[in-house]
């Protein structure tokens, strides 16, 4: 059955009919022919440009067939899976122990919000040695908006430094504290600028080969995901393609090593039963690619972090402060109380302590 599912023909996968009759009279005629090839050298043998190199690419990566697992095995490899702190332990809380290794997860908010300011902060909690119940491990970070700061990044890799000094306490965490250090911190950190939607999805095309020489990686960072997408109005289907193609991409660098991917997402106004509301942009096929989505807000004067999808986690809102050593602690005078539903005993008590006072 695998021999007759790698036999696929070109004319099969979910392109436009011209390109798919390009690929064809290039003789490319069935999946197996596109493999192992780059957008540059396709482009070339097929007389085809390389954003249609690289939609032909992802539409044959996404048909290849996969291999069953039990749910056995499933079960084992999600309890393998660390997660990555985010130094708010209320939202790590929320998470399950931080953000998950082997998810996508998004986070969406209205600019100043501080999703930038959590994405950098996460490339130096990933490092944290495992002694201390870290990972270890590296992070590549994409900015596609040309908004990453070293210097920021100097900062917090700086703050989580001094966090787990602070915490060391055998022989075992002091040794490890002399290799956890600023310059080791930023030697780990991989970053790419991308300026448009082609070349992100030629750096994604890519990553399967980026991640197998570089088995410490475990956070990938696109920051952000929308920006390379939200100008293309012209052919909307093949914006939606690309998405759907950028989508499974993610989820196979997630499951396949092992790795958490991260995404940032703008906000957009949508008009939903003549009310006008603020929604992730992308639309909602895009909203099916991440496992979890994370709304950073403000409300009043309070940020608040609300998980507002994830198949693993209830619904819920934390509040949070970004400070000079990163996303932390609000404090806690000022958290947020349960929104559980009031019940009748609670009503009771309410009633009788303000009968004291």
């Amino acid at each position: 059955m695998n021999a007759v599912r790698m036999r696929r023909p070109v004319s099969s996968l979910s392109l436009g009919s011209s390109l798919k009759g390009k690929l064809v009279r290039a003789g490319f005629q069935f999946v197996t022919d596109l493999q192992d090839l780059n957008p540059e050298h396709l482009s070339a043998e097929a007389g085809v440009s390389q954003q249609e190199a690289l939609e032909a690419l992802q539409a044959a990566s996404s048909g290849h067939a996969v291999a069953p697992v039990t749910a056995l095995e499933l079960l084992q490899k999600e309890e393998e899976f660390r997660n990555i702190v985010t130094f708010c332990s209320p939202l790590d809380e929320a998470l399950g122990g931080g953000v998950p290794v082997g998810k996508v997860t998004e986070i969406c908010g209205a600019p100043g919000v501080g999703k930038t300011q959590l994405c950098p902060q996460l490339g130096g909690d990933v490092q944290v040695p495992a002694v201390f119940g870290g990972l270890g491990g590296q992070v590549l970070f994409v900015d596609t908006e040309g908004g990453f700061q070293v210097q920021r990044l100097v900062d917090l890799a700086g703050a989580a430094v001094r966090h787990c000094s602070l915490l060391a306490e055998d022989e075992e965490q002091r040794v490890a504290m002399t290799t956890f250090t600023v310059e080791t911190i930023l030697s780990n950190v991989f970053l790419v600028r991308c300026r448009d939607y082609v070349e992100l999805l030629a750096e994604l095309h890519l990553l399967p080969d980026f991640l197998s020489d570089r088995p410490r990686l475990r956070l990938l960072v696109i920051d952000s995901v929308a920006f390379p997408f939200l100008h293309i109005h012209d052919d909307l289907s093949q914006r939606t393609r690309l998405l759907q193609g950028l989508g499974l991409r993610l989820i196979a660098a997630a499951t396949d090593h092992n790795i958490a991917v991260v995404t940032t997402n703008h906000m957009t106004t949508r008009l939903r039963s003549s009310h006008v509301q603020l929604a992730p942009a992308l639309g909602d096929l895009w909203g099916h690619a991440p496992s979890i989505r994370l709304l950073l807000r403000w409300e009043e004067s309070r940020r608040l972090a609300s998980i507002i999808k994830s198949p693993g986690h209830m619904d819920a809102t934390v509040q949070y402060q970004i400070t000079c050593q990163g996303f932390r602690d609000a404090d806690q005078s000022e958290q947020l109380q349960s929104k559980r539903p009031r019940t009748q005993t609670d009503q009771s008590t309410s009633s009788r302590e303000n009968t004291r006072t």
